[in-house]
């Protein structure tokens, strides 16, 4: 194996990286989209209009179809969402919202965030 194989899987890895964590991200939104307004995307809107975006951003069916099983009940995880406010430099008020399934480690997260800022965060 040369460099070339060397230089083409890492490109392949990179490229690989960066779409399963878009692919994540259009999970965690469907599910939580079908949870508060049904499965079927017919009755709702905003699934509708986030499985079009999905798909124009090419994330592949099987991904979309698991979120929506897991979203009907097949899945263990429970995804919330999270709303946090502090006030960020120069005494700017912030507003994070998060979508989490461990609000203990995502204001774990959040704080840290504010911390390395030097920013302000409450509660």
């Amino acid at each position: 194996m040369g460099r070339a194989f060397q230089n083409r899987k890492e490109s392949m890895a990179k490229t690989s990286d960066a779409n399963a964590k878009v692919y994540s991200k259009y999970s965690r939104e469907i599910y939580v989209c079908a949870k508060s307004g049904g499965v079927e995307p017919e009755g709702n809107l905003a699934l509708r209009s986030l499985i079009d975006r999905a798909k124009k951003d090419q994330v592949p069916g099987h991904v979309i179809d698991k979120a929506l099983d897991k979203a009907k009940g097949g899945g263990g995880e429970d995804f919330a969402r999270a709303r946090y406010e502090g006030f960020g430099p120069g005494n700017c008020m912030a507003i994070i919202d998060c979508l989490t399934d461990n609000p203990n480690r995502t204001f774990g997260d959040v704080r840290n965030c504010f911390t390395k800022t030097k920013a302000f965060l409450s509660l």
